[in-house]
């Protein structure tokens, strides 16, 4: 699709407000044409980096934790790095326009907002261009200098800085064409500054350098002048709030800054409190941007509390649920459930590869906020939790966090059944009974209406594929985000909500629970099939029974009509199937469960394939391993039977033995 076509689209998913703000910035971009390129004035006189962390704080970093560290960061040194599923080996050096995957290069020497970035023909794979460039192996690398005054590190940050700086002008090329990879840069700027402190070449990189202070003002400036609105106020604008109020406070060095960071510090608390469900889960209902929200708000919130701001109550307030969803929600092995789009963006990157994400932001609202009793326990070993709690003083214990861990998470329609088998292994179910996305595009959405993701111990059983790419495959885009893409009902070969574009929802399906969560039962419903003429509900009953450690999926189908039928259940990549009719046995390292499938419907199991792309997990971003896949087909007359799914944990190898494998 044509960038044109995309925007057409979208135009007509926005109200009369946000067409007024666009056709506003339009003007601006019009205008700021001639600033492209700008050069450094005067160096202001007297500029001092006063944020410093305090004396100390470097001596009692995990040891662990650092060893960690320096092992990623002298990869980098050897100029090897990985970005969703490529090897790069060329960041001694790096060409910060090149996309590795496609050997395309963005323009570096055009106008921003004449980038057609989202055009892969014209500019290659923007995820793999974009990502080096916001910085965070520098704050690795600084990191790594502060906790053992190595200045290999610090030289190389320098370099790459100095690079970067001289090929990316102000508003000219690819970096400058997005805001939330101006404020995640800028975000990674301070923290550098921060950690290359104590290092003598510090001072003349940053405010004795013209070319690196003008490059944070006008980062700061693009960003009041362009900030995401509407439709497009979801993780990017929270992220351009982030690095414009860490920025205005740690490098507080122009008349503006003092405006810059009350106008960050006010858009931060409204945006998060949008982006935000009463119960603490983001409403974008993408778990992975629930995380980089919550890093994102984190860290600005320390930075502004370090800087001496009256940070207010409500946006502590919003940050501390966001975390005691976090912990609501998790497995056994502290992961959250894979639901929306993942393209495995940070907030901020202080730690080394091994550290885990989610462990460290459990870790952060322990010390933060306090652990509440029913909270997992939880690991301690990483870098970001000391570093970025000493700036600030603890948060006391308020009143109204929830008193016992979770189930149902009611506005967000997110619902968990949790039972122990008899040796002991959680049984962990997710089901989806919530909005399909957040505000009227949804860009981050899958059409995913009452899927049920699966775990047994932390093992994807009955698993949510996960993404894969965003630009550029537009096969793969629309199977990763499809109703057949997810463990749930496809009726007529149609998703349930309607795509216009790889970050557009036209049509919405409309989701609603009809029973929550009550001794292991979970009802609900959406309407997404409905037509003129042909109401159609798709109606869903779980039912995880602890006693047997058996689930239960019925699916009925509500219509006057025949409808096509498509019953898909995705596996993990570690489940083994055997495959007898509608009988299947599922094995896994420490586990094992048989399926009894709808007979109603012809079943089949697939792997791995391309033409159409079916039986595939996407462990990150840029990654897909095949898996295997059962998927029913046939058609539902009206009054039909419900389809019921039954699976049996811990018996599979007995009830299906001598099967043959698919």
């Amino acid at each position: 699709m044509s960038d044109l076509g995309w925007y057409v689209r979208r135009l007509s998913r926005m109200g009369p407000a946000e067409i007024g703000a666009r056709v506003r910035t339009a003007a601006r971009v019009r205008a700021w044409r001639g600033r492209a390129g700008e050069e450094p004035g005067p160096l202001p006189t007297g500029l001092r980096f006063r944020a410093v962390l305090p004396a100390g704080v470097l001596d009692e970093l995990p040891a662990r934790a650092v060893a960690r560290l320096t092992a990623t960061a002298d990869r980098l040194l050897d100029g090897r790095a990985e970005y969703f599923g490529v090897e790069r080996v060329d960041l001694v050096d790096p060409d910060w326009s090149l996309d590795p995957r496609t050997g395309r290069r963005a323009p570096s020497d055009v106008y921003c907002f004449d980038v057609r970035y989202r055009d892969e023909a014209a500019v290659g794979d923007i995820k793999q261009i974009w990502e080096p460039s916001r910085h965070q192996h520098l704050t690795v690398l600084a990191a790594a200098y502060a906790a053992t005054r190595d200045e290999r590190y610090a030289q190389r940050v320098a370099d790459h800085l100095k690079s970067w700086w001289a090929a990316n002008p102000p508003l000219k090329g690819a970096h400058w064409a997005s805001g939330i990879e101006l404020g995640i840069r800028l975000l990674s700027w301070v923290w550098v500054r921060r950690l290359l402190d104590g290092w003598p070449g510090a001072a003349g990189l940053f405010e004795e350098n013209p070319e690196a202070v003008h490059q944070i003002r006008c980062h700061q400036r693009w960003l009041q002048a362009f900030p995401s609105s509407g439709s497009s106020a979801n993780n990017h604008v929270i992220a351009e709030s982030a690095g414009a109020l860490a920025a205005a406070c740690a490098f507080d060095w122009f008349p503006e800054s003092a405006r810059w960071r009350a106008a960050a510090l006010r858009g931060l608390d409204t945006h998060l409190a949008a982006n935000t469900f009463p119960s603490g889960l983001n409403r974008e209902l993408a778990t992975e941007y629930h995380g980089l929200v919550l890093e994102l708000g984190l860290a600005a919130v320390v930075e502004a509390e370090a800087a001496g701001l009256g940070v207010p109550g409500t946006t502590w307030g919003t940050l501390r649920s966001m975390v005691d969803a976090l912990a609501a929600v998790v497995d056994t092995g502290i992961r959250p459930p894979r639901q929306g789009d993942a393209d495995d963006g940070l907030g901020i990157l202080l730690d080394g590869q091994g550290t885990d994400r989610w462990q460290t932001l459990l870790h952060l609202g322990d010390v933060l906020f306090g652990r509440l009793p029913w909270w997992p326990e939880s690991g301690t070993d990483d870098v970001t939790t000391p570093l970025l709690t000493a700036l600030v003083t603890p948060r006391s214990h308020p009143a109204g966090r929830p008193p016992e861990r979770p189930a149902e998470l009611a506005d967000a329609g997110l619902t968990l059944l949790r039972a122990r088998t008899p040796a002991g292994a959680e049984i962990w179910c997710r089901c989806d009974g919530g909005p399909h996305g957040f505000g009227s595009i949804a860009a981050h959405a899958h059409a995913d209406a009452l899927a049920v993701e699966v775990r047994h111990s932390g093992v994807d059983v009955l698993a949510d594929p996960g993404t894969y790419c965003y630009h550029g495959r537009p096969q793969w885009r629309s199977y990763f985000r499809s109703t057949a893409g997810h463990n749930t009902l496809e009726l007529d070969g149609a998703d349930q909500s309607v795509s216009g574009g790889p970050f557009l929802w036209t049509r919405h399906a409309r989701t609603r629970v009809v029973t929550p969560a009550r001794g292991g039962r979970w009802c609900a419903e959406h309407d997404g099939y409905s037509r003129r003429g042909d109401r159609v509900v798709h109606r869903r009953i779980v039912r995880l029974d602890e006693t047997a450690a058996e689930l239960r999926v019925v699916d009925e189908v509500r219509s006057g009509q025949t409808h096509g039928a498509r019953l898909s259940w995705h596996l993990g990549p570690e489940v083994e199937v055997r495959l007898a009719g509608a009988t299947a046995a599922l094995e896994w390292p420490g586990g094992s469960a048989a399926v009894e499938l709808p007979a109603q419907l012809g079943w089949s199991a697939h792997r791995g394939e391309s033409e159409p792309p079916l039986g595939w997990y996407s462990p990150g971003f840029g990654r897909r391993q095949p898996s295997w896949t059962l998927v029913g087909r046939g058609h539902l007359d009206p009054g039909a039977a419900p389809l019921t799914t039954v699976l049996r944990f811990g018996t599979a190898t007995g009830a299906t033995a001598g099967l043959e494998e698919r």
